[in-house]
């Protein structure tokens, strides 16, 4: 079968050509801005790549065209593929019925941690010798690709909230028949397709409602956004996880020290230690991300003590607190948070790790929502844990950064040109700093370029 995807560039859509590839099928696609890794990923598979979003890619006629959700009535091609008989799907109800129709399907949803908590729970699959397939909108340190067909049995998803195509706007994660559903947190998100909490609430219900009753859902225990979804009708047995002292009741808790840094926490099955978890990770948020993998891997058979001994080899996920490099003693770290709840949680994870350091915090807030400027007023108490911040804010964000630098005052500015940002963090950071740089885009190569600049100081 021919299969030709519109959109491929994007994580998600590169993930399902590779599954499609690894499948037998003949696969091409198109994409506006075709640049590496990604062109060069699918490139090694194999697969053709155009250009732009013209008609003519559709003759001679695939079998099926599999539609991203960044293409919209107007362009070209979807004018031209309306016009013709071609069969045409969105990406998930592609990987719905061509893939996940005969899987144990694990679906990780929730605002935050959906990418961490879906690379953790894909390697203690596969350090159980389950092999599983996955699509995972990152890539695992322990796998080096973001999407692999697998053997026949389990598959892993990262169920995310978006919507689907320009012809079905429920979000993705309805598609794809969970029987394990993972729900880590539920926040207000995606203000540029969901007018307000109730919308996304009402998305999660939909999913809550496909799950099988011989099935599982692992539920965050401490989220009340989350109980009034399951409150709005649940078929299905749910385990709750938190860690110890938050005040809830919950089947699967995790015992950390007081004053850690998250390295090491024993998991505790309904009140009983069961298992110890020594790893390279930090951040309380990795620890609730890690007691959902274990609940969800047990709910398929894996025992507590293999998938506390398989996180301990879990090598984390790229531009997840990953560390970039070093130069001139300052330490330099790409994180993927673009939401105040996270950029907390990370900033306070990074803390613990590194002590009295000095933590540099610098921003882009980049994404749709961010741009709307849905948090500006959650952003600076987000980052008061760092020792100094930048935030990017170019002329085209929508609303004054300003508003956020000014309440942390003189710790914090707001630039708008990405060399002056350069120049001034270049010249400010010193041997023993550790700077955080936070994106949920490339952040015009930030990272590497102050490593750069910081390498050619002179010894």
């Amino acid at each position: 079968m021919h299969v030709h995807i519109l959109g491929i560039c994007g994580t998600f859509m590169g993930g399902i050509a590779a599954i499609a590839r690894a499948a037998g099928h003949r696969v091409t696609g198109s994409d506006r801005n075709v640049y590496p890794p990604m062109s060069t990923q699918l490139e090694q598979l194999g697969i053709e790549i155009t250009q732009g979003f013209d008609a003519a890619q559709l003759s001679p006629a695939p079998d099926v065209v599999v539609v991203g959700n960044v293409m919209g009535r107007g362009m070209p091609v979807i004018e031209a593929l309306l016009d013709s008989h071609v069969p045409y799907q969105s990406g998930p109800q592609w990987l719905a019925t061509q893939v996940l129709h005969n899987r144990h399907v694990l679906a990780v949803a929730g605002t935050h941690g959906k990418t961490t908590t879906s690379s953790m729970l894909t390697h203690v699959l596969e350090y159980a010798g389950l092999q599983p397939g996955f699509l995972i909108g990152g890539v695992p340190g322990n796998f080096d690709v973001s999407a692999r067909l697998g053997g026949e049995q389990y598959f892993v998803i990262e169920a995310d909230e978006y919507d689907t195509a320009f012809f079905d706007k429920r979000a993705k994660f309805v598609h794809y028949g969970a029987r394990t559903l993972l729900l880590n947190n539920l926040e207000y998100d995606h203000a540029d397709i969901y007018p307000d909490l109730a919308a996304i609430q009402r998305q999660v219900h939909h999913v809550v409602r496909t799950v099988p009753g011989s099935g599982r859902i692992i539920c965050n225990a401490t989220d009340a956004n989350l109980a009034a979804t399951l409150a709005m009708g649940c078929w299905t047995p749910v385990e709750g996880f938190a860690r110890a002292g938050q005040g809830v009741d919950a089947p699967w808790t995790a015992a950390i020290e007081p004053g850690s840094d998250y390295s090491s926490f024993a998991v505790l099955q309904s009140g009983k230690p069961v298992a110890q978890v020594q790893w390279s990770q930090l951040g309380a948020h990795n620890v609730d991300n890690a007691l959902a993998a274990i609940a969800a891997a047990h709910a398929v058979g894996v025992p507590v003590a293999t998938a506390a001994a398989a996180l301990s080899s879990f090598k984390g996920v790229r531009r997840r607190m990953e560390h970039i490099g070093q130069a001139a003693g300052v330490h330099v770290y790409d994180d993927f948070a673009h939401h105040p709840t996270a950029i907390a949680t990370t900033v306070e994870g990074l803390r613990r790790r590194i002590g009295t350091g000095r933590l540099v915090a610098v921003l882009e807030p980049r994404s749709n929502t961010m741009k709307l400027g849905v948090h500006r007023h959650t952003l600076a108490p987000s980052l008061v844990g760092a020792d100094a911040v930048w935030v990017y804010a170019p002329a085209d964000l929508g609303w004054d950064a300003t508003e956020v630098t000014a309440s942390l005052g003189a710790k914090a500015q707001a630039v708008g040109d990405l060399d002056a940002l350069l120049l001034q963090l270049s010249d400010s950071v010193r041997a023993g700093d550790h700077v955080l740089i936070m994106s949920n885009g490339g952040f015009g190569g930030l990272h590497r370029r102050l490593l750069a600049v910081l390498a050619q100081r002179p010894t």
